[in-house]
């Protein structure tokens, strides 16, 4: 399992990722429980050291407004679908700051480095080849729309809990 630094949107954003899984599941896609929260991931390692908790809280946040992009594939074995987040200076440099904390955290994979980083969120995991297709068709009708972010929560995927680290003035969930 791996640890996380995540992004949470706003309540509307929020619940058009959730119609999408569910527009997912019922074509008979593999997408998130309805128990996952929607959220864009800044960080992951293998551990993130509890330490590290107080320096990410330190990290300046406020509510920072988004747009959720086009689709994107990612792999080819075990395909992962997922709505790109138009990156701006603001997010980019957000993520900069907090990969700059837990960058000696062991099992920090390369893709989460400042220059390899491709802001997204899951929509749908382990697709076959052949859902490919169908699953693109789902959501493909599915506009660019405007987000904000409202927070940073920790995820913890062995002890499966998640806690606060930043939490902007903006109403979220």
């Amino acid at each position: 399992m791996v640890q996380s630094v995540e992004l949470l949107l706003d309540d509307t954003a929020d619940a058009e990722i959730r119609r999408q899984w569910e527009l997912l599941s019922e074509a008979g896609v593999h997408s998130p429980a309805p128990d996952h929260r929607p959220h864009i991931t800044l960080a992951v390692a293998r551990q993130i050291w509890t330490r590290l908790d107080e320096a990410l809280a330190a990290q300046e946040f406020r509510p920072l407004p988004i747009r959720l992009g086009g689709l994107v594939i990612f792999g080819s074995r075990n395909p992962i679908l997922a709505r790109l987040v138009v990156p701006t200076e603001s997010l980019l440099g957000l993520q900069r700051r907090v990969y700059a904390v837990i960058a000696q955290c062991p099992g920090v994979p390369a893709t989460v480095r400042p220059d390899a980083w491709t802001p997204h969120v899951t929509l749908a995991r382990r697709l076959r080849p052949q859902q490919v297709g169908e699953a693109l068709h789902v959501v493909a009708g599915d506009r660019d729309s405007p987000a904000t972010v409202v927070g940073i929560r920790r995820w913890d995927g062995d002890q499966r809990r998640e806690w606060p680290v930043a939490r902007g003035t903006a109403s979220g969930r």
